[in-house]
């Protein structure tokens, strides 16, 4: 005989009192520029995705990467505490 067992603790683990920290959410903020490109990245490359891409369309999916790229070394740069000067990687 098979016992039915509950699916409690699966379902109490994301109560609501189960908030994120702070650390949580300033790590979130903190990646929320890279977000937000690969957001836009995918974007550009959902419009294309039922036709064939027009210049106009490579051109916006070419700035979409260069934004996301530039969001993850900025990213990465401040974690490391490293700044250039001009803005180089």
């Amino acid at each position: 005989m098979n016992h039915i067992v509950t699916v409690q603790d699966a379902v109490t683990a994301f109560a609501d009192f189960m908030e994120p920290t702070d650390a949580e959410l300033n790590a979130i903020e903190q990646e929320m520029p890279v977000i937000l490109a690969d957001v836009d990245l995918l974007d550009a490359h959902i419009v294309t995705l039922d036709r064939t891409p027009t210049e106009l369309d490579e051109r916006r999916t070419r700035r979409a990467r260069r934004r996301a790229l530039a969001a993850r070394v900025a990213l990465v740069n401040r974690a490391a505490g490293v700044t250039v000067p001009g803005g180089a990687a």
